[in-house]
């Protein structure tokens, strides 16, 4: 039998981040450049059941059987066992491998959920539809985020733009003319868990102040994807920058992303924000393309520990 492989992409959330798990609107966007890859091996002279797990980037080299009943990895393969009902599994090695960066805000989790989810079902035969990868991906992510909206799994399973609000049916947007990002991971590793929950017991304390809050960035989300639809996109940069002064508000930045992000508008970006939970991870910038090397280089040179440039592009639909 030959190997089987399934890819998935990185994301990152352009508005809406913390707003959307009290049910406001969110965008979120695939990025192609950073992704995960799951291959899958069969291997016919060991026993029925035997299934390694090969992990170089978190030094990972173990059976199955001897990981944790709650461990992400194991959780993927568990349910998408009971999806397809296959009660034993054929002896297999599944290696992994990544691009994306842990704990940065680029949906690393649930892109190896997804990829592995979409490996794993195509090695059995029975592969899986969007809906039900997202959905595996989504019960592996509240085990480990306590609280996620479910906008990683879902911008990751179906690699296009989408206009979210939990619980609702989300909405694929289709891009009116191609923007540029500049994606620069401020080097501080942040656990969304531990921020998501943060802001649970601050909103527990003032109900009434950060709904008021999430009630402005779910304006500004709605303002964002009409400007994302029909034009002109370089307006998204002054939304971003006003999403970011709620998120502070919120207290989920840190000096080191505000400083990155005053570095990109001092550098001509037209708009930057944290993309993610905050507390570190990544924030990003929407810039010129022709000013993006240069932002790029500012950003650097004031403490990212790296740069990514992306551009989100015109949907088919309007090319």
């Amino acid at each position: 039998m030959p190997a089987i492989t399934a890819s998935s992409p990185g994301k990152v959330i352009l508005f809406g981040e913390h707003a959307v798990v009290y049910e406001r609107p969110a965008i979120a966007v695939p990025v192609a450049q950073v992704k995960t890859k799951v291959t899958i091996l069969a291997e016919p002279l060991k026993s029925p059941g035997s299934v390694l797990i090969e992990s170089p980037a978190i030094g990972l080299h173990a059976d199955l059987d001897t990981l944790p009943a709650d461990d992400p990895l194991a959780l993927a393969i568990h349910h998408t066992q009971a999806a397809l009902n296959v009660d034993h599994l054929p002896a297999m090695t599944i290696r992994i491998t990544s691009s994306i960066p842990v704990a940065a805000g680029l949906g690393s989790g649930a892109s190896v959920s997804v990829a592995l989810t979409r490996a794993l079902a195509a090695f059995l035969g029975n592969p899986l539809p969007d809906e039900k990868v997202s959905l595996i991906a989504y019960q592996v992510e509240k085990k480990h985020h306590g609280n996620p909206s479910g906008i990683d799994n879902t911008v990751i399973t179906y690699a296009q733009p989408i206009f979210f609000t939990r619980g609702q049916p989300f909405e694929l947007i289709p891009v009116a003319e191609p923007f540029t990002l500049i994606i620069a991971d401020s080097g501080i590793k942040s656990p969304t868990i531990l921020a998501v929950a943060d802001v649970r017991k601050c909103w527990l304390e003032n109900q009434v102040f950060y709904e008021s809050l999430f009630d402005k960035i779910g304006v500004i989300t709605q303002q964002a994807r009409r400007f994302i639809s029909n034009g002109p996109c370089h307006l998204l940069g002054p939304l971003m920058t006003a999403n970011q002064d709620l998120l502070k508000q919120i207290g989920v930045s840190c000096p080191e992303l505000d400083f990155l992000i005053t570095t990109a508008l001092d550098a001509g970006a037209l708009g930057a924000k944290l993309s993610g939970s905050g507390r570190g991870g990544n924030m990003i910038a929407l810039v010129a393309p022709d000013l993006a090397g240069a932002v790029s280089a500012a950003l650097i040179q004031a403490g990212a520990t790296n740069t990514l440039i992306t551009q989100v592009l015109p949907s088919k639909s309007n090319c």
